[in-house]
């Protein structure tokens, strides 16, 4: 059985990247690990709005992460080593690995990355398109 999709229109042409994204966005959905927020912080006299992911990730520290920009997604991973000299008489906190895709709209630009008390706090940017005002001289014919 073969799904239907909106974008097997014959008028929707070149539209599969759309598709693609979209499948990628719902399986990336499907994990809730680290658990994270998108806020977008207001335009400053010194700063464009900006949005900001923030993603809960207690217990890793900036060598056990990484942020990266893949193409057109912003990829965090996180990376922690399972202790095995210690001796836990109770262990509720896993050593575990994750990873979290964010797709980026097409002119999204990372300003950076920080790490505070457990919260590692990405900022992003769409730059303000110049404007180009250009006068079309009109000729004439005949």
């Amino acid at each position: 059985m073969t799904r239907s999709s909106p974008f097997g229109h014959p008028f929707l042409l070149g539209f599969d990247e759309i598709e693609q994204a979209l499948d990628r966005v719902s399986k990336a959905a499907n994990d809730g690990y680290p658990p994270y927020n998108i806020e977008r912080l207001p335009r400053t006299e010194s700063e464009p709005e900006r949005l900001r992911i923030t993603l809960a990730v207690a217990g890793f520290t900036r060598d056990q992460l990484d942020v990266m920009l893949e193409e057109s997604q912003l990829v965090v991973r996180g990376r922690q080593v399972d202790e095995r000299e210690r001796q836990f008489l109770h262990r509720g906190i896993a050593a575990r690995q994750f990873q979290r895709a964010f797709l980026l709209a097409d002119g999204m630009e990372v300003l950076g990355a920080d790490l505070a008390n457990g919260l590692l706090s990405i900022d992003l940017v769409r730059p303000e398109p110049d404007r180009i005002v250009r006068k079309i001289d009109i000729g004439a014919r005949g």
